[in-house]
């Protein structure tokens, strides 16, 4: 889940550089950290935060094969 949304989020930002994506897995989840450059966090978050649904969508797409939940969470 982490290079996945690694790879996402690099692609949305203007300073890639600046993306840190962590990755914290219990019995039951995932909870994925995702932290861009303050003047990106409008890009990843969107108008009325339709990218970062969408992101949230393919992430749970991806985890549904593990029986995880995945909580992406943008800081």
């Amino acid at each position: 889940m982490k290079e996945l949304v690694e790879v996402i989020a690099k692609s949305l930002v203007d300073d890639p550089d600046a993306v840190v994506v962590t990755e914290k897995e219990n019995e039951k989840e995932i909870v994925v950290e995702l932290s861009v450059a303050p003047s990106d966090m409008g890009k990843v978050i969107g108008k009325q935060g339709r990218i970062a649904k969408a992101i949230r969508s393919v992430v749970k797409a991806a985890a549904s094969k593990d029986d995880k939940k995945v909580v992406l969470e943008i800081q």
